[in-house]
């Protein structure tokens, strides 16, 4: 009768440990000022600098890719998704004025291939890294039998701090404030069950079909990576006083700008006050979407929103004058939600 090993049941402890190690420098590049120790133990440690917060608050979000992993498991490209993963935690604690201090991930894959783990732990620094944030610990899970063969997901979560008094929430939003959005890079990580559904079983097209309305092939546009929007709401809150910022993603418009905005308040929103990208238009003609379904469910271009006064509004344009940001709406008194205007009819 033979001996059964780890690794006779599918788990290669090996592999990674060769993970470990092949994702050090990456993680390496993350480490900022408060770090204590390096990974391989069995908690991340973070002395944060608190001298210049009165009442410090912790400010905590978690989250994954979705079904925008199927895209990099056809491409065979996996350096950009762990990009993807931060983005979602990190913006979402920064619109409440946090500035996020470090990040964990958690990735699971049926077979661990070191190589492809190090290029997912690659993107998930680059992430870090422009969010200013350290990467101090994670976790990965090899399951046989439970994910197929050369599939992962992968989550994580982030932690930042803010000022209690600083906390942005919304609740100073009154009729009459502007919204202004800044763009996104496409389709950032909501919303592809649809885009599959769209392009692949209805369209039958392949992540290598040209799209010429891209100029790239249709992987290559649907996996550019979510926009880390830390630095961009830094620079408007050192400009102004920001009432309310939403971060567009799953729900897209109709669901989260609701999430700031006081009881009594709708938020109107001017189709016409920016050109929707050429991803989307692809998306709603061949998916034949209503307009309010793609506005439900993805960002549109806007993958950032801000709430503030008219009388400031001219200084949170300036400040982020080479991000091209817009004035997309207005808050008026009504039943709550948000309200679609097409001032093109």
């Amino acid at each position: 009768m033979s001996n059964l090993s780890y690794r006779d049941s599918g788990v290669d402890i090996d592999a990674g440990a060769r993970a470990v190690e092949l994702m050090k420098e990456h993680v390496a590049r993350t480490r900022i000022p408060g770090v204590l120790g390096g990974i391989g133990g069995f908690g991340g440690a973070f002395q944060p600098d608190l001298s210049n917060y009165k009442k410090p608050v912790l400010v905590s979000g978690t989250d994954g890719v979705g079904t925008k992993l199927k895209l990099a498991f056809m491409m065979d490209k996996h350096d950009t998704v762990g990009i993807d993963c931060v983005a979602m935690c990190v913006n979402d604690i920064a619109c409440m004025g946090a500035v996020p201090l470090f990040f964990l991930d958690y990735i699971a894959t049926g077979r661990l291939d070191p190589e492809k783990v190090a290029d997912i732990v690659k993107g998930i620094s680059d992430g870090c890294c422009e969010a200013g944030c350290a990467l101090i610990g994670g976790e990965t899970a090899e399951m046989p039998g439970f994910y197929s063969d050369g599939e992962y997901d992968m989550a994580g979560f982030a932690v930042g701090v803010v000022d209690r008094d600083q906390i942005i929430d919304g609740h100073s939003i009154e009729e009459g404030d502007l919204i202004i959005g800044i763009p996104s890079s496409g389709v950032h990580s909501n919303g592809f069950s649809l885009v599959r559904s769209i392009v692949f079983n209805k369209m039958g097209l392949n992540v290598d079909s040209y799209i010429e309305e891209f100029g790239c092939t249709l992987g290559e546009e649907l996996l550019k990576p979510t926009r880390i929007y830390v630095n961009q709401i830094k620079a408007a809150l050192r400009s102004a006083e920001i009432k309310g910022i939403v971060h567009v993603t799953g729900g897209g418009f109709i669901d989260n700008i609701p999430r700031v905005i006081p009881g009594g308040l709708t938020a109107g929103i001017e189709l016409g006050s920016w050109e929707i990208p050429a991803v989307f238009r692809y998306l709603q003609k061949n998916g034949n979407v209503e307009t309010e379904e793609m506005f439900r469910t993805f960002n549109m271009g806007m993958g950032l929103v801000m709430v503030v006064s008219p009388k400031q509004s001219d200084r949170v344009l300036e400040a982020l004058r080479e991000e091209k940001p817009r004035v997309i709406g207005r808050i008026f008194s009504g039943t709550g939600g948000v309200e679609l205007w097409n001032t093109k009819e």
